[in-house]
């Protein structure tokens, strides 16, 4: 135990931690791992490697991404900040030169090469884009001279523009959502709902029209002809598993199943652990979900709010879209589960989101939480 007289940096990133949140997110780490044990094997094999290939480097990812995750929550709201926009310096012209120096694959410009490391630049530029767009609504809001939505606006026109030149039309749906939902929690006016809405119909109207490959997607799942072999053999492995499952390891259709370890992994987990057991994985998603926007809701500074809100949002949507694609609820794209599937940008991305709300939720002395915690409250200066 921590003595209450040890005022060291770690002793008060102990007693202010949402001790709870952080054990779901470690317990949902945790299931991820043992599940690459189940899902990644096949794939391996099937394309020359030991069995043990993706569960292996799966655990090597885990460890930056522990590091990551721990580091970022020591962070107070103004450094979460700060860190946001160094990412985000960072990462952006990575996410320019992918589209000139990345590997094509499919059609598709998403991965860069960065000394000798296969990166998804996409993936960190969530984060930073979050935490920066709450940061400038914050500021709209505290302080009127400054047009901090119109920023946010151009800030968001650029990004999904990288975006769709890749083209990558699912991470422009996710960080437009999550984008919208912020502005919506930030007092977006009515005149602008009405804009942007039509705005974003119009863009998915466009998409279908101009992009094959989106129209081909959209059209499989309404009409269920054409090349649908991965969301049904998915299917066909969540029906297998039943309630029970087929047992650990005795799972046969996750072995034609191609990417079984990554965008289809919740499939895997039902086949050998049952729908019994996955319907808990999403009760863990659900449970660390409104535990962060319950505490967001109570915080009164509108910066924290929105970035802890955002970041909730990041994490819920992008489970739900693999969740459904999976299901067969949605048009196919391919898109992790967090912390679940294997890939060592997402996973590393992904602690990172977790590491700036584990530090948003902290309890802090500076907090404008609600008084019912029991805090001695002064406000909290976002300059």
């Amino acid at each position: 135990m921590i003595s209450r007289a040890d005022r060291s940096p770690l002793a008060e990133w102990w007693r202010t931690i949402d001790h709870v949140l952080l054990g779901s997110i470690l317990l949902l780490i945790l299931c991820g791992f043992l599940l690459s044990f189940a899902a990644s094997p096949p794939v391996a094999e099937r394309i020359g490697l030991p069995p043990s290939h993706f569960t292996i480097r799966h655990g090597i990812y885990l460890i930056p991404s522990l590091a990551l995750l721990i580091g970022a929550s020591f962070l107070n709201p103004k450094q979460v900040r700060r860190v946001a926009l160094i990412l985000f310096i960072l990462v952006l012209p990575l996410l320019l030169a992918t589209l000139f120096l990345g590997a094509d694959v499919k059609g598709s410009r998403r991965w860069i090469s960065l000394a000798g490391f296969s990166l998804q630049p996409s993936e960190f530029i969530k984060p930073a884009f979050v935490v920066i767009s709450a940061w400038l609504f914050a500021e709209n809001s505290r302080r009127p001279e400054i047009p901090g939505n119109l920023f946010a606006i151009i800030l968001f026109g650029m990004i999904a523009s990288l975006l769709i030149a890749q083209p990558d039309f699912g991470q422009t749906l996710l960080v437009g959502t999550v984008w919208g939902g912020m502005f919506f929690l930030a007092g977006m006016p009515w005149l602008w709902i009405g804009a942007l809405g039509g705005m974003a119909a119009s863009g998915m109207v466009a998409a279908y029209l101009f992009f094959p490959h989106v129209a081909g997607r959209i059209d499989r799942f309404w009409t269920g002809s054409g090349d649908n072999f991965q969301v049904e053999t998915a299917r066909e492995a969540i029906l297998t598993g039943g309630w029970l499952g087929q047992g650990v390891g005795e799972g046969t259709v996750k072995r034609y199943l191609p990417d079984s370890h990554t965008d289809f992994t919740f499939a895997v987990a039902a086949e050998e652990f049952g729908i019994i057991v996955t319907i808990g994985l999403v009760a863990i998603f659900a449970f660390i979900v409104v535990r962060i926007l319950n505490t967001a809701l109570k915080e009164r500074d509108t910066y924290v709010r929105l970035a802890a809100s955002g970041l909730a949002m990041l994490f819920a949507v992008q489970s739900m879209i693999n969740m459904m694609v999976t299901l067969e609820l949605i048009p196919a794209k391919g898109m992790t589960l967090p912390f679940i599937s294997y890939g060592g940008s997402s996973l590393i991305a992904t602690s990172i989101t977790m590491g700036f709300v584990l530090a948003l939720t902290r309890r802090r002395p500076d907090s404008l939480r609600s008084a019912s915690m029991g805090l001695d409250l002064r406000p909290y200066s976002p300059a």
